[in-house]
């Protein structure tokens, strides 16, 4: 079956490669993907396959073996991109302006395109379903994950475990990456608007300057990570943004910050929200302002459940050779996959896609990330494998 699987996935190169650069010369954003949900749907048609659509730009399909019923494996691909300009010169740059797959989602939807069609052309030769799930919205709050679950995608066959794949420009090509047990953040967002009493610049005496309490407020946040969080648990906060939106001589009647509170723990996450929200207040008003504070929960933190991750790692190792699978470290960047493994054992690991001799190193989030594409090769062959071989797990 091994060998079956990536000779199939060798045979449809060209067309995944394809797959990959249709969707990243027309990227969508969250939850307005309805070009690409409708291209995923008639593909998939084409293989045979009934789609259905979910969560307005959602789509999944059901691949089904010899006797369906015995055992259903969840595989996810996000289908979003983001609000970047693209900044390669390439034949598939981005054709639509500020928007770009600079997190590799393009890469995602068009490997599980390609491992539906081995799956699909394999369907005779394993037993169970497997159901294929191209989720939007994985880029905004409250995530397309969140959605899908509530319109019930954990349903109606109800998978046993879930996969999900994310391309990895650290990690070369031919690689792939695995991390047991915590491996990504939950992710929230801060919104503080901090209100004091504007003026000439130098009058400070006869004001209540928000950039100075707000400069204050920046630094004591800290205190939030280097002395109120336990230390065994992973924990970061970051101002991004500050707008006070005076000039050289006149200082401001309000200021602006903008940041996140990432961490690995749900009970220390939501202590540390009532920190934030009880030390952001006081602190602006012992210095005479107001503060408003608002905390928009995001995702939680994932956790790759440790039997199936460790399958799944024996079962990449006899695909790619012991020596190509790698170990991940913590990573406090925040991925909506953590809503399925809230509710079924998941298992999230990374496909390598750098290759820096040929100067593809750009990390993702900015506007010169590129994959190699011979990992597409592997990441669809790969997959269906892990799929089938958690197929005959009891």
């Amino acid at each position: 079956m091994l060998t079956q699987i990536q000779h199939l996935a060798q045979s449809i190169a060209e067309q995944v490669v394809a797959h990959r650069r249709h969707l990243h010369t027309y990227p969508e954003l969250s939850f307005w993907e309805f070009q690409t949900a409708a291209y995923i749907a008639q593909e998939l048609t084409h293989m045979g396959l009934a789609p259905q659509k979910m969560a307005t730009t959602g789509v999944v399909a059901l691949i089904e073996g010899r006797h369906p019923e015995k055992k259903t494996v969840a595989l996810r691909a996000d289908i979003d991109a983001l609000p970047i300009k693209e900044m390669n010169e390439v034949p598939y740059k981005s054709v639509h302006e500020g928007v770009m797959h600079a997190c590799g989602h393009d890469a995602h939807t068009a490997s599980l395109l390609g491992t539906a069609y081995i799956l699909q052309q394999l369907r005779h030769e394993f037993e169970g379903t497997v159901k294929l799930i191209f989720q939007p919205g994985e880029e905004k709050i409250p995530g397309g994950a969140s959605l899908m679950i509530q319109e019930g995608v954990l349903q109606n066959p109800a998978p046993s475990h879930i996969i999900g794949q994310h391309v990895m420009p650290q990690l070369p090509v031919g690689k792939i990456g695995f991390r047991e047990g915590m491996y990504m953040a939950s992710t929230d967002e801060l919104y503080i608007r901090i209100v004091g009493k504007g003026g000439h610049a130098a009058m400070p005496d006869r004001l209540i300057d928000p950039v100075y309490i707000a400069a204050h407020l920046v630094v004591s946040l800290q205190q939030v990570v280097s002395r109120m969080a336990p230390p065994r648990i992973p924990s970061v906060l970051s101002v991004g943004r500050f707008i006070a939106e005076g000039i050289t001589n006149v200082i401001p009647n309000e200021v602006f910050l903008q940041g996140t509170f990432r961490t690995m723990d749900e009970e220390w996450r939501e202590e540390a929200h009532r920190r934030i929200g009880k030390l952001a207040t006081e602190l602006v008003s012992s210095m005479g302002g107001i503060c408003e504070i608002e905390i928009r929960k995001g995702y939680p933190y994932l956790i790759n459940n440790p039997a199936l991750t460790a399958r799944m790692r024996h079962a990449a190792q006899a695909y790619v050779g012991k020596d190509n699978v790698v170990a991940l470290d913590l990573w406090m960047a925040g991925e909506d996959f953590a809503f399925y493994t809230q509710h079924i054992p998941g298992c999230f690991y990374r496909l390598g896609t750098g290759n820096e001799a040929r100067g593809i190193v750009s990390g993702v989030h900015t506007p010169t990330f590129d994959i190699d594409e011979s990992a597409l090769i592997l990441g669809c062959g790969l997959m269906s494998w892990l799929a089938i071989e958690e197929l005959k797990h009891a």
